[in-house]
Parts: structure tokens; C-alpha cells; sequence
């Protein structure tokens, strides 16, 4: 009997310690969580609203988040490259918002470095007034997001697709020519012993 309440005591002991050593180690998790962000989680702000401010627990110093939004008819809106007004906060210009439900997806880096993608969405509604600058944007020269008409395909500058493209073209040309050769080797042979 002795020793069944001695394993009783050893194993409740054990399991309040790991139960402990989860909770305490529980915050290392959630340090890079949202804290807050304008427009925020299920808000609903004015079509037309053009900047975005997020708020985490603490950031890398150097490392903006990457932001991305998605509108209510399935097209990525085009976002400026964040701008981190501290160890907290970043901003970003955005294309007027359309009307409808609009997620945003956001990638970070915490302080320690470990790397966090969520999303949350929000809508945009016709008949608000479209939200103005946060306060903590308002000083920031934010670089403007890069719409549909620039030079750009697929996220890549119209250099490097350009490039690509010469190199495919390249490759192609290359493969044609070795084929003509490999195809006239062959027939050579065949008519050299004909003759």
C-alpha cells in the first residue's frame, strides 16, 4: 500500500511539473501574436481605406513583416513594403480598398527569430467613411504599393522576367540545333554507304 502511494506521489508530481513546465513555456509561443491592428480582426471599415497598421508583442529590429491581402473577389491587392515605425508596429500602403470581405495574411519575425504566418479578415463597406491614417503612420513615408500596371509579372520585375524568358528562348534554340545535328549524323552514315 506504502508503495502504491509512493508512485501516486511520484507520477502526480511528475505531471504537475511538465503541466508547469508547458505553462511557463507557453508565452514563448505567442510572443510575435497580434496585439492590435487598424483595420482590425472582423472590423469594418469604409471602401477606399488605403493604409494598414499592425501592432505585435515585438518585431526584429531591421525585419518588416511581408503583408498581403486578398479581396472579396479571390485578386491580391496590391500592398506597399511595410515600414516598422519601432520594435512593434509596422505600416503599409495599400490600393484603396474594394467593398466586400478582405483577408490579410501577414508573415513575421519575432525578436528571437522565429518566423509567424497568420491572417484575419475584416470588410470594407460602402457608406463609411474610409479610415484615415493610423497615428503611428502618419509621419511615414510610405513607399506606395505597386499596382497592376507596372512592370511587374507574377512578383518578379519586368529585368528578371525579361531574362528568363531570353533564357528559355535560348535553351529552346539550342535543343533545336543539337536535334538538327543529332537527325543529320544519322542520315549521313546511310547515305555514305550507298554510294
Amino acid at each position: 500500500m506504502r508503495r502504491l502511494r509512493l508512485l501516486t506521489a511520484t507520477a502526480g508530481s511528475t505531471v504537475c511539473a511538465g503541466v508547469l513546465l508547458i505553462l511557463v513555456n507557453a508565452p514563448a509561443y505567442a510572443h510575435t501574436a497580434l496585439k492590435d491592428a487598424a483595420p482590425a480582426p472582423g472590423a469594418t471599415v469604409g471602401a477606399g481605406t488605403d493604409v494598414v497598421r499592425l501592432t505585435f508583442a515585438n518585431l526584429t529590429s531591421g525585419i518588416a513583416p511581408k503583408i498581403r491581402m486578398i479581396g472579396p473577389d479571390g485578386k491580391e491587392i496590391p500592398v506597399g513594403e511595410p515600414v516598422v515605425t519601432d520594435t512593434t508596429t509596422a505600416c503599409a500602403a495599400v490600393s484603396p480598398l474594394p467593398k466586400g470581405v478582405i483577408t490579410l495574411t501577414y508573415s513575421i519575425t519575432a525578436g528571437d527569430g522565429d518566423a509567424q504566418t497568420n491572417a484575419y479578415q475584416f470588410e470594407a463597406a460602402d457608406g463609411k467613411k474610409p479610415a484615415g491614417t493610423p497615428a503611428a503612420c502618419a509621419a511615414l513615408s510610405l513607399p506606395a504599393p505597386e499596382t497592376e500596371g507596372s512592370d511587374s509579372v507574377l512578383g518578379l520585375g519586368s529585368t528578371t522576367v525579361t531574362a528568363a524568358l531570353a533564357g528559355v528562348a535560348a535553351v529552346a534554340a539550342g535543343g533545336g540545333l543539337l536535334a538538327v545535328r543529332t537527325l543529320r549524323r544519322r542520315r549521313t552514315p546511310e547515305g555514305g554507304a550507298g554510294e
